[in-house]
């Protein structure tokens, strides 16, 4: 079995996971359009054993730098999946295909939310 993301301009709008056999054997019938293979088990272009959660010794599995979920934006030309961008001051990072904040996420254990106002993490108080 192998999962398949369908594109529409661009757009992941559908991921199935479908025999490959299956989908070679109906892919001019059952599944027009655009059609890109996507591996569970691989996030920030690397491959993940899916047993482990390590990253595997054949790094040929990782497909397509990251697992395409509904909405992602499927990238031609760099042949990649990421989501979409959450905010105007993030960039995406080439290696990866993650956005990154144009500061880095606190490393104290707390937890925050980006304020794109003051460009800056802001810690969530909980009541």
């Amino acid at each position: 079995m192998a999962h398949f993301a369908k594109i529409e301009n661009g757009t992941v709008t559908q991921v199935n996971v479908i025999d490959e056999d299956y989908f070679a054997e109906n892919r001019e019938t059952r599944y027009t359009g655009q059609w890109v293979q996507t591996s569970y088990n691989t996030r920030g272009g690397v491959h993940y054993n899916p047993e482990t959660n390590e990253p595997s010794a054949d790094q040929s599995k990782a497909l397509r730098k990251n697992y395409a979920g509904i909405g992602y934006v499927y990238d031609e030309v760099r042949d990649a999946f990421y989501a979409p961008q959450p905010y105007p001051s993030w960039t995406l990072n080439e290696d990866t295909c993650w956005w990154e904040s144009p500061v880095p996420y606190p490393t104290d254990g707390k937890f925050y939310t980006w304020n794109e106002d003051n460009q800056n993490w802001e810690e969530v108080i909980s009541d």
